[in-house]
């Protein structure tokens, strides 16, 4: 038995998650979600469903051989054959689990055509089996909350006495509300003998959105065990988020006194692993772990984050793994945030010098959805070309079916002209490749864009390029009638950009004080 207080993570990503179509994963990735799910302290990790295939049984009995600290459970249905092969797959885990389980719905019992009493015979025989090969054996009704109160008790009844020690309720369907949760296992507990010694667990899906309510709903109401996933992955909607029920629990002890032993700065680092092994994106404003979750764009908000965080965050972002808060510039931004962003950057404005970046701010503002540290200080020198290390003089390329492609290139770099020639795959690569010549530098490309200003094939596009460099980002813009020269100039502005970046992360910089000059 639990601690009165404790509640067990029971993490199914490697199972039920990889159930979401498209989500399916590699052998060696599924080693990988383990070993990250071992070191952040879940309970029980069901590693798979070892009958399903050949794969499925390696995954399981690999991660049940490596695991350091978690207990290993593998999915079998009613039967002697799946019981068995879930225990080959489990049986050299240093905490081994069979969870065995059966639809007791009239909408399941349909299925296998099974009258109420076949059923129950079933569900004691295989649980007595399983119980013959492992002394932890979880056992779910499946469709749980669409089962009949009466006959729900008597399989859970049965199923304890032959030897289950955790008896899990799923809401299959995610049809339940927290009330009706919280209740369920409040009277299970009350009313099936032998109850109290054994674990309840919950396992609900999100098709209405309420998966984690009804899940902290039924530790209210008695259950120690919660099932879940990491980003909540899980069939069609999903299932409950391992990172919000452990911070729920987390932020809420107040009100839920009960305790984890999950490590919570672990959390963004898994979550980010688990969105791109199964190529599910985290959706930007999901809680706990979205992009947006610990960002503030409103001005009255950042103004408040500024002052105080908690003004606006109930949890810090580093408990999960988070460096800090972000306060991203756009159109809803307000001066405070405008200031602290130019003080990071460098920049000591008097009030008036701000006055007049903060009117241009939020023209830029209205035209982009985010505005980009290299764009604000575009703002402050006003795209003064007379500071820029680097120009572009002339350009002359030669492209077609007939390779190769090839660039010939004029700069000015600190006022002295160079030119080379360079090869390249397509005309902007080549372009690329005699600026870098010309200049070399270590920055890495990480977006190059092209779209067209006007419609026609006289069309000026505009050519948008973003770099980074040892964490420092800046992007590049410039718009012609030739791509192509638009492209070079874009790359040269990102490098210039850049250049500015560096010199302000020298050691010895000094915080400038920078004029406002129309023009």
């Amino acid at each position: 038995m639990t601690k009165s207080n404790e509640v067990l993570i029971f993490d199914t990503t490697l199972r039920d998650g990889e159930q979401s179509p498209g989500a399916t994963m590699t052998h060696n990735e599924k080693l990988e979600i383990a070993e990250l799910l071992d070191e952040m302290g879940v309970d029980i990790i069901e590693a798979g469903f070892p009958i399903a295939s050949e794969g499925d049984f390696q995954a399981v009995s690999e991660i049940a051989k490596l695991s350091k600290s978690a207990t290993i459970c593998g999915l079998s249905r009613a039967n002697y054959k799946d019981i068995d092969r879930c225990w080959e797959a489990v049986k050299h885990a240093k905490s081994p689990r069979i969870h065995t389980f059966i639809g007791t719905s009239p909408l399941h019992r349909a299925i296998p055509n099974l009258t109420m009493d076949e059923m129950a015979e079933r569900i004691h025989d295989t649980v007595t089996h399983a119980r013959n090969l492992c002394d932890n054996v979880q056992w779910s009704p499946m469709d749980a909350t669409r089962t009949e109160w009466d006959y729900l008790c008597r399989v859970v009844e049965i199923a304890i006495k032959a030897g289950a020690t955790t008896i899990n309720i799923p809401d299959t369907v995610g049809y339940t509300a927290p009330v009706e949760s919280a209740d369920l296992i409040r009277r299970l507990i009350a009313n099936v003998p032998g109850a109290d010694d054994v674990i309840f667990a919950t396992h609900c899906h999100n098709d209405l959105g309420m998966a984690t309510a009804n899940s902290l709903a039924a530790v209210e109401g008695g259950a120690r065990q919660i099932e879940c996933t990491i980003n909540g992955l899980g069939e069609r909607a999903g299932n409950t988020a391992l990172e919000e029920v452990v911070m729920a629990l987390k932020v809420r002890n107040d009100i839920m006194p009960y305790t984890t032993k999950i490590d919570t700065r672990k959390i963004m680092n898994i979550s980010r692993r688990v969105a791109t092994v199964s190529g599910f994106a985290v959706q930007f404003n999901k809680a706990i772990v979205g992009k947006n979750a610990f960002a503030h764009e409103s001005g009255i908000h950042q103004d408040g984050m500024l002052k105080n965080r908690e003004t606006f965050e109930v949890m810090k972002p580093e408990d999960v793994g988070l460096a800090g808060t972000s306060l991203p510039l756009g159109k809803h931004s307000g001066r405070a945030a405008l200031r602290a962003k130019l003080a990071e950057l460098g920049f000591d404005l008097a009030d008036n010098q701000l006055n007049d970046i903060f009117v241009r701010f939020k023209d830029l503002a209205d035209r982009k959805k985010e505005v980009f540290d290299d764009d604000l200080m575009a703002l402050v020198y006003q795209n003064d070309s007379a500071e820029d290390r680097l120009k572009l003089k002339s350009l002359r390329v030669v492209c077609g079916t007939q390779g190769p492609q090839t660039a010939d290139m004029v700069m000015e770099i600190d006022g002295a002209d160079v030119e080379t020639s360079a090869t390249g795959d397509g005309p902007v690569d080549a372009t690329f490749n005699a600026v870098k010549a010309l200049f070399p530098h270590g920055a890495r490309l990480q977006l190059y864009q092209v779209s067209a200003v006007t419609e026609g094939t006289d069309a000026q596009a505009t050519v948008s390029v973003r770099m980074e460099e040892e964490g420092r980002i800046a992007t590049g813009q410039s718009a012609d009638t030739d791509t192509v020269v638009a492209s070079a100039k874009a790359y040269i502005n990102a490098l210039n950009r850049l250049l500015v970046r560096r010199e302000q992360s020298e050691p010895g910089y000094d915080v400038k004080g920078v004029s406002y000059k129309d023009t």
